[in-house]
């Protein structure tokens, strides 16, 4: 009732301000947005101050990427169409460094038509999946766009991949052929299972006499009496098609294969450089896998789509990464955030700051590290983004804001339609009220980070995954209006006043223990300092007898070096008693995926049975004050409920 009689208000408001100054009229206009909107005038003021010049700049960026996209919507033109027309602008362009290899826009055009061209006549047509699982080279980028140019789906699995979790990959594609490379000829021999290995086989980097599979092609062999003119097919490739398979990480579980067209891989590569500034003149170091979103679409897009030069790194190196962009001469650099740690672990150099890197782009960057490495290493600006290969809730921290993965416009909210929901400390369910809607999170709340889907659009539809189950469980229904809908990002993220959106942690990840909730990413960010940036992974723990889970951490040290003094000394002071870890498991390894996130199920399962686990236990005791080792008789004691928690 207030909103309406406010809203009643506003012509004779407005009539009266027109007789006014101008500023007068504007401050005018501000009270009654203030009092159709529920919040305060000087909030009001506050934030136009604050956000007002950002929000203008993300605008005319926002709407120049639109335009770009609509027009590669208007004529249909899908990546390698794009990518076509920007190899005849500049054939003799660097479009790759890798290792001492330099690869010219006109090679990568005609290699790539040879692969396509090559698959036509194998019978491979517009639709059908390809897995290829080889590691990172210049061959890799043009064997999945050579496919695309035929309409194939490519499906980039990750190369370190073995057993299982590879078969699931090549299966739930319902891959035609594999494509792989020499190293990973054993792995592939190793699946016996009849159905893949009734599939083509292609080959690369290995001579006929190494090709160790019965009916295996070798493909370096074939491709180079192929035809190299552009293949018919690309004209019936389009903007609203599928592209390429790109398989989640697989920390819960087995890897599902999201589908990415070329409508999400034209507006990511673009919005990437029109978001932060990246220039046509600017060399980009790319050393992250080529399976993956980051290297593969947001990174190696930059020249496909955009005309800049690449370099390309077989694997991450952390001795090279300052060598590397040296050498090449780079100016903006990508990185996610394990790799900004690992970074740090490194003794100082000179050569950290001998470089000319401008520029940095990525995610994972964590806010306790980010002024030290940015200070270490001299980067004027960071750019982190938040996004997920699958999703539709990608946002950007376009002016480097330490900390933040991204914005939203406070005063503009429904330009782009993300959301914070609130949702059930207990049951990690959304938050619904009286009429069935969801909940939106005030600044300063922690709720689940959401995007509004809309069909067809390339900016907010979720083309979902291969798995139509998996593809159910992201979407809730019914949010804001009956009958919308919107892609769940299983991320928890909290806003502040200014629109800015932190990190909290995965919604799998929290656990509640002691009535509270404990963000596993605040927890290692704090371990991490006593660590020297060394591998850390926080999980909750279930206790007989007890509501919750227990905190527990396990600590890479190989050398045995921990100090548990310091470790308890730190958790004390910098965490709530409910967020301190109550048990500490010492690891000679932990299990990462191909993208350096930390694998936590295996050590969930396990928990902190001493009876099991025959790494190194430690146990908070409360009147010692201090981490005691956790023996058989301790951990005996916990579960009987004789050593209470």
């Amino acid at each position: 009732m207030f909103r309406i009689a406010a809203a009643g208000a506003v012509g004779s408001v407005l009539s009266y301000a027109w007789k006014l100054s101008y500023i007068h009229t504007l401050f005018a206009i501000g009270i009654v947005y203030c009092l159709l909107c529920g919040r305060s005038f000087t909030t009001f003021l506050w934030q136009i101050y604050m956000t007002l010049p950002r929000d203008v700049r993300a605008l005319y960026r926002y709407i120049c990427l639109k335009i770009k996209i609509h027009h590669a919507q208007k004529n249909d033109l899908s990546v390698p169409k794009i990518f076509q027309d920007v190899a005849r602008r500049q054939p003799n362009k660097v479009a790759f460094y890798f290792e001492d290899e330099a690869w010219t826009f006109a090679k990568v055009d005609e290699y790539s038509n040879r692969v396509g061209n090559y698959f036509a006549s194998r019978g491979i047509k517009h639709g059908d999946a390809v897995a290829i699982f080889k590691e990172n080279s210049v061959e890799y980028v043009c064997l999945w766009l050579g496919l695309c140019k035929i309409g194939a789906v490519p499906a980039l699995i990750n190369y370190n991949l073995r057993d299982d979790p590879l078969m699931h990959c090549i299966k739930i594609a319902n891959c035609k052929a594999i494509i792989y490379g020499k190293e990973q000829q054993s792995a592939v021999n190793e699946l016996k299972d009849e159905e893949i290995s009734s599939l083509p086989h292609y080959i690369t980097n290995a001579s006929s006499e190494e090709i160790k599979v019965k009916d295996g092609v070798n493909l370096d062999a074939a491709l180079a009496t192929a035809d190299n003119s552009t293949p018919p097919q690309l004209k019936n490739v389009g903007f609203v098609d599928k592209m390429v398979y790109i398989y989640t990480s697989g920390t819960t579980g087995l890897p599902k294969a999201a589908v990415i067209k070329h409508s999400r891989a034209a507006f990511a590569a673009i919005g990437m450089r029109t978001m932060i500034g990246v220039t046509s003149s600017d060399i980009i170091y790319d050393p992250l896998p080529l399976y993956h979103t980051a290297g593969g679409i947001l990174g190696v897009g930059q020249t496909l789509l955009q005309g800049n030069s690449t370099v390309i790194r077989r694997k991450f190196s952390v001795s090279q990464y300052w060598l590397d962009c040296m050498k090449y001469g780079c100016t903006a650099a990508q990185y996610i955030g394990e790799i900004c740690r690992y970074l740090l672990t490194v003794p100082e150099k000179p050569e950290d700051k001998q470089h000319k890197v401008r520029l940095m782009f990525g995610n994972g960057l964590r806010p306790t590290i980010w002024d030290d490495f940015q200070k270490r290493f001299n980067i004027p600006k960071i750019c982190e983004f938040y996004g997920s290969t699958e999703g539709n809730t990608n946002i950007i921290n376009m002016d480097g804001k330490p900390g933040a993965v991204g914005f939203v416009s406070v005063l503009f909210p429904k330009v782009y339609p993300v959301a914070l929901l609130k949702i059930d400390e207990e049951t990690k369910e959304i938050v619904r009220d009286s009429n069935g809607m969801c909940v939106k999170c005030q600044p300063g709340e922690a709720g689940e980070f959401i995007g509004k889907i809309v069909k067809n659009d390339p900016v907010r539809d979720f083309h979902g995954y291969a798995d139509e189950k998996a593809t159910a469980k992201k979407i809730v229904r019914d949010v804001f209006v009956k009958g919308d809908c919107a892609f769940l990002s299983g991320d928890i993220l909290v806003m502040d006043y200014e629109g800015y959106l932190y990190f909290k942690d995965r919604t799998g990840d929290t656990f509640r223990w002691k009535g509270e909730n404990v963000a596993t990413s605040e927890v290692e960010g704090v371990i991490c300092k006593v660590t020297g940036h060394g591998d850390v992974v926080v999980y909750g723990v279930e206790v007989p007898g007890a509501e919750g889970r227990a905190g527990m951490v396990a600590i890479l040290d190989e050398e045995k070096t921990l100090d548990f003094n310091l470790l308890h000394n730190t958790v004390t002071k910098s965490l709530p008693s409910y967020a301190r870890p109550l048990f500490v498991r010492i690891v000679k390894e932990l299990e990462k995926t191909g993208t350096y996130k930390l694998k936590k199920v295996k050590l969930q399962e396990e928990g902190f049975n001493a009876t099991t686990i025959q790494d190194a236990l430690y146990f908070l005791d409360a009147k010692q004050k201090s981490y005691v080792p956790l023996t058989v008789d301790v951990y005996n004691k916990i579960v009987t409920g004789e050593v209470r928690l």
